[in-house]
């Protein structure tokens, strides 16, 4: 009799060794077919696989976070066998899942979207087919026969040792690791989406590859949902709203680096002082290191080493400089000049850092991926007493952050990779320390084993927006490299010298991203305190002009960014293009409101609010900017 665990500590018995569907079809016939997978002794496996007696078993459903990647793993398999069923020439290399789907490179003649129709009807005719997904494990010269036919898997084939595994559906066998769902008959929601050119392992020396690109749900409302989203994401597109707005530009003599324009600068400068204010109170104070720095401190940091590729470099006076891709080493110093005692520590050091990096120009996009960024850096040096609530405390900053703009976020702790430096000792406590904090905040958190940086554990925070899409932004990594390299110490209470834990930590990450990503967000319809124009004065004759110029003085003596409609536009159309602008505050300005001392404000809901008292309005104004509430309309 072979006992298998369920994960509420049930056991189901099998006359011999069960398949995972076996144990699925055990607990009820509608719940096997809602299956993908099971994980035993934490490895994923496929439901064909056998159990061995007295494991513990977890049946993976559809509901599952795991099982959609599991699904479009499958279906970059199927999407494959249905192109090489049409394009007899067509040959496969890699196709992974990926952010929002999957895709696959294949080395066949261009193909455009107006293929998508037939490609997507040979798809649904093996989806049809349920066929089953048949796991194989041969031998390195079975595999070589098998593929002699395709070079790209032979050269996979080559990269790999010992057994080979493949998977075989109908006719198609493709090279994988696995895991799949039961069968092609669970892809009922597929979608291709665009198509573009990539080079055989991102060399532009090898063949030019099309890159094909898909997406899979589990049905057809997740998928609509999702088109849906991609449809409102392109009208919230930051590239286009920069441009609408008049907020930022890119041009060729810059590739890759952002221009912002006065309108962009205006909210940048909004952005930068709510985090001065927000890191002040928690005791932070700001620092300032140089652009550029000499090779001995990129070759002490490790950079120069691992990371000169995407570094600018030039030499001055015969001595090699690079241009920083990152603060942390200029921090270090400024901390090594210290040497303080343990009783000044937790040391708390900001710095909004323009950093470069060498991005491939085929990986630029807008404000998410330059060349030329800001990162809100800070470097937090610590006794390891004080991790834990040095930790919680960078948590709660983050969350006050994150939801003055209304975003929700997520944690993920990550933790030490196999290859790793430092002490045993030295890893248990600082994932220890993450650990703690993370169960003191209360907010659950998933943890991703193996995937910390080289140097220590982090934490990292993904944000989501208005429309449901997540961000990686925030990020908390202990380091145990830096501070051994640059020989940091603090007076520790036995009057000797110690190492100091150190903190990364940034909230906004790339603000030229997080910009990005709040034009998103809001698109393009700012909260007033964040509002590149928060009010627009519309004079209704010529005669009013010198007025309105008045009132703009006054008001932005008020701390208010207010611009002026002095066109011989009609005041309809003045109203309507300031609506288009997203402007929170539309004021006109006629004969009575200037007798008055009064103002008629249109807020965008469309309501007009008539004889309001510029006391009133300040009032109003000055509550709303001061608490940076997260609404673009305000009542008067």
């Amino acid at each position: 009799m072979v006992k298998i665990t369920l994960p509420d500590g049930s056991e189901r018995e099998f006359n011999e060794a069960p398949k995972g569907s076996d144990i699925a079809l055990s607990i009820s016939e509608g719940f096997a077919r809602n299956c993908v997978a099971m994980e035993v002794a934490g490895q994923v496996l496929d439901l064909s696989e056998t159990v061995e007696d007295g494991a513990a078993v977890r049946l993976i459903t559809s509901r599952d976070p795991e099982a959609l990647e599991i699904l479009r793993h499958s279906a970059a398999h199927v999407m494959a066998q249905a192109i090489t069923n049409l394009y007899k020439g067509a040959r496969l290399t890699i196709g992974p899942v990926v952010e929002g789907g999957f895709y696959y490179d294949i080395d066949m003649e261009p193909l455009g979207e107006e293929a998508f129709p037939a490609i997507e009807q040979e798809i649904h005719k093996i989806v049809k087919a349920k066929h089953p997904f048949e796991r194989k494990v041969i031998s390195r010269e079975e595999a070589i026969e098998r593929f002699k036919d395709e070079p790209y898997k032979l050269e996979i084939i080559e990269g790999l040792e010992g057994d080979i595994s493949l998977y075989e559906q109908g006719d198609f066998v493709d090279l994988c690791r696995g895991p799949h769902v039961p069968h092609t008959g669970m892809l009922k929601a597929i979608k291709l989406m665009r198509v573009s050119g990539a080079y055989w392992r991102a060399d532009q020396n090898n063949a030019q590859l099309q890159r094909v690109y898909g997406t899979a749900f589990f049905d057809k409302k997740e998928l609509k949902a999702y088109l849906n989203m991609l449809e409102e994401a392109k009208k919230r597109d930051h590239r286009k709203l920069g441009t609408q707005f008049d907020l930022f530009s890119f041009h060729d003599e810059a590739p890759g680096m952002p221009f912002f324009h006065a309108r962009g600068m205006a909210m940048w400068n909004a952005l930068l002082d709510y985090w001065r204010e927000e890191h002040t109170k928690d005791g932070y104070v700001e620092t300032k290191t140089p652009i550029m720095l000499n090779r001995a401190l990129w070759e002490k940091s490790g950079h120069w080493a691992n990371y000169r590729e995407n570094m600018y470099t030039t030499s001055v006076d015969e001595i090699d400089y690079a241009i920083k891709p990152m603060n942390c080493p200029g921090g270090m110093i400024l901390f090594g000049m210290k040497s303080p005692s343990y009783r000044e520590l937790p040391y708390r050091a900001g710095e909004i850092g323009l950093v470069h990096r060498h991005e491939l120009s085929g990986a630029l996009s807008g404000l998410f991926r330059v060349r030329a960024f800001h990162q809100d850096d800070a470097h937090i040096f610590m006794t390891p007493e004080q991790i834990h609530s040095e930790i919680l405390k960078v948590l709660k900053l983050d969350e006050r952050i994150y939801g003055t703009f209304g975003l929700e976020f997520h944690l993920e702790l990550s933790t030490r990779p196999e290859k790793s430096i430092g002490t045993d000792e030295q890893w248990e406590k600082a994932t220890e320390g993450l650990r703690s904090a993370l169960d003191e905040y209360g907010k659950g958190y998933v943890i991703n084993e193996g995937d910390g940086a080289f140097y220590g554990p982090k934490i990292d925070i993904h944000i989501k927006d208005a429309i449901s899409r997540t961000w990686q932004c925030g990020t908390i990594q202990l380091d145990m490299s830096l501070p051994e390299r640059f020989d940091l110490s603090y007076i520790g209470a036995d009057n000797e010298k110690h190492r100091p834990v150190m903190i990364h930590r940034v909230a906004f990450g790339s603000i030229e991203r997080f910009f990005g990503i709040l034009v998103e967000h809001y698109a393009g319809r700012f909260p007033l305190w964040l509002a590149p124009v928060q009010a627009v004065l519309l004079p209704m004759n010529d005669d009013l002009v010198d007025y309105s110029y008045e009132v703009k003085k006054e008001l932005e003596a008020q701390g208010l960014r207010v611009e002026v409609d002095a066109r011989g536009e009609s005041l309809k159309r003045k109203v309507r293009d300031a609506q288009m602008d997203q402007v929170p505050l539309i004021i006109t300005l006629g004969e009575k409101e200037r007798e008055a001392g009064t103002f008629s404000v249109r807020t965008l809901d469309g309501k007009v609010a008539y004889g309001v008292t510029r006391e009133a309005f300040l009032s109003v104004v000055d509550a709303s900017v001061s608490e940076r509430e997260n609404e673009s309309i305000l009542a008067f």
